[in-house]
């Protein structure tokens, strides 16, 4: 019996056997507090501060500007609050209409409390304009908030850019990498930014650790207090396991970024070929060539409202996917705010199926998974039969490729 295909990476990926080797020994032996002053909490506080180097290798930071969190959600949260809270005053910050929840809800919140918030709008291929940005900068602004891979389509934003706008206006730049990071060379001193949030489970590491890169210099105040930990930002005992394993899931995508990206990638343009091949009532979301290497979002022309059925039968034939994010998957049925942001109607915004690829993605797979999809989307009578090659275009082929 063949296993199961995953291809949801974007909600979440495997641990690396080689994470959970380096986390045995913190899940076991050595259970130190890294705050006691023993040799028990010595080994412990080594092997953070080992980790903290490793995270920030990814990214091109120095270790004293990495703070570890309990997720990418609280890094989002501490930048925006900590930020706003450190300025004691109702502020302004300017993010997109396509951000995840964890901004989205975060600037809500703030707004509640007095703080103004404006939201950039994208076009139909999920882009920032940078006139729009440029246009609300020209207020007093705070921060601006706007993630450098978004995660329902895959559309990669030009940071860089976006943040030397920001900063010669006077406006730090948070950009939340959740998505981007391990996928995409990152350098947060190339890019600029003032403040970046990771999430190890989205790298081959472990769930319940996460970093908020922070500037040198940058002024945040806490959003958890207690017993003062990273640098008095973030009160609590360390994950040591976790923050182990998010060390050694950076080293290993730091090494293996490049390969991966282009491996990848020409997985990505071999499926949109073939679905293409497979039904001329495919359709894609997203850029074509700024996106992320293993991700595709794509939909089937006249039957976006059974997308929720698809899902479930390549579900039963034991294949994973998605209708979009999993921290939305409480409002499925809905049309993803996402597509709707981006200028696509209702029918359209409820059509959307997410396939993302990892590093244990294999051609074995997709060759598997075509074979199931095919036959489920006969069995949901979606598809006439369409011979191998009918739509292949090579133009296409290399405008995704690129």
């Amino acid at each position: 019996m063949n296993p199961r295909i995953y291809f949801d990476h974007s909600a979440t990926t495997p641990l690396d056997p080689r994470v959970v080797d380096a986390m045995a020994q913190f899940l076991g032996g050595a259970f130190g507090n890294p705050s006691s002053q023993h040799n028990e909490g010595r080994i412990a506080r080594a092997a953070v501060e080992k980790a903290r180097a490793e995270v920030a290798s990814l990214i091109g930071a120095a270790p004293e500007e990495i703070i570890f969190t309990a997720s990418g959600t609280e890094a989002d949260n501490l930048a925006l609050l900590g930020v706003i809270e450190a300025k004691g005053a109702a502020g302004h910050v300017v993010t997109t209409a396509i951000e995840h929840a964890a901004v989205l809800h975060t600037c809500r919140a703030l707004e509640k409390r007095g703080t103004k918030i404006t939201y950039l709008a994208v076009n139909g291929e999920g882009l920032v304009c940078h006139r729009d940005l440029l246009r609300a900068l020209q207020g007093s602004v705070d921060l601006v908030s706007i993630m450098a891979a978004n995660n329902v389509v895959g559309t990669v934003q030009p940071i860089e850019e976006l943040a030397q706008l920001s900063r010669l206006n006077g406006a730090l730049f948070h950009t939340d990498a959740v998505q981007a990071a391990g996928k995409i060379p990152l350098d947060v001193n190339r890019l600029r930014v003032d403040l970046l949030s990771l999430s190890a489970h989205k790298l081959h590491g472990p769930k319940g650790v996460g970093t908020l890169y922070v500037r040198k210099g940058v002024q945040l105040s806490p959003i958890i207090f207690g017993g003062g930990h990273e640098r008095g930002l973030r009160s609590a005992t360390e994950n040591v396991a976790g923050i182990v394993g998010f060390g050694t899931a950076a080293v290993i995508a730091r090494q293996e970024l490049e390969a991966e990206k282009l491996r990848l990638s020409k997985l990505r343009v071999q499926i949109a070929d073939r679905l293409r091949d497979l039904s001329s009532k495919c359709y894609f979301f997203g850029h074509l060539t700024e996106r992320l290497p293993g991700h595709l979002s794509f939909g089937f022309r006249g039957h976006e409202s059974e997308t929720g059925a698809l899902i479930s039968v390549l579900d039963e034939a034991g294949v994973a996917v998605s209708a979009g994010s999993a921290c939305n998957a409480h409002h499925s049925g809905e049309p993803s705010g996402v597509l709707l942001a981006m200028g696509y109607n209702e029918v359209r915004a409820r059509g959307l199926i997410r396939l993302s690829l990892g590093r244990f993605s294999t051609q074995e797979e997709i060759d598997r998974f075509f074979d199931k999809l095919s036959r489920a989307l006969v069995r949901l009578k979606w598809q006439e039969h369409v011979p191998a090659g009918t739509h292949r275009d090579g133009s296409f082929v290399q405008t995704m490729l690129s």
